[in-house]
């Protein structure tokens, strides 16, 4: 019987430590307050700032904060990768194809699955603060698709 629990724990420790190897980027730990976040403007639109707080978008798994202008309407898009959406501030109208349109308001929160078409209106009289995670590499197709 021991040399079975031997066998399970030795098993679950290969998982754990090939899953370990595997990921793209190890947490290191992070703490900052948002007056510390250097936003960058988006290549794509001028309402639209960012800023990396986790990862590398350009390899894997990212966190980025987003600060959209009033008004500010980020057109339908899709990318490859899970998106995953927390208002910190502002009210933005989120749409997702196959979704009724939603307000969301602080702590309001949208997943949308990777290729699925959706699109964000920051429809405050101030900035919308929004933090956004991708699973894996980002990328960007504008329109609805096909």
């Amino acid at each position: 019987m021991k040399q079975k629990v031997y066998w399970i724990l030795a098993g679950c420790l290969t998982v754990f430590i090939s899953g370990a190897a595997l990921t793209e980027d190890i947490a290191r730990g992070a703490i900052k307050p948002l007056s510390s976040v250097k936003f960058s403007a988006d290549n794509d639109l001028k309402c639209l700032l960012s800023a990396v707080e986790s990862g590398d978008p350009t390899t894997g798994r990212s966190t980025l904060i987003l600060k959209a202008s009033p008004g500010c309407v980020v057109p339908w898009h899709f990318h490859t990768a899970e998106e995953q959406l927390i208002i910190i501030s502002g009210t933005v109208l989120a749409k997702m194809t196959d979704h009724p349109p939603t307000r969301l308001g602080p702590g309001g929160f949208a997943v949308m699955a990777g290729h699925m078409p959706h699109q964000f209106t920051c429809q405050s009289n101030f900035a919308c603060v929004m933090i956004v995670a991708f699973d894996r590499a980002y990328d960007i197709y504008w329109g609805k698709g096909g």
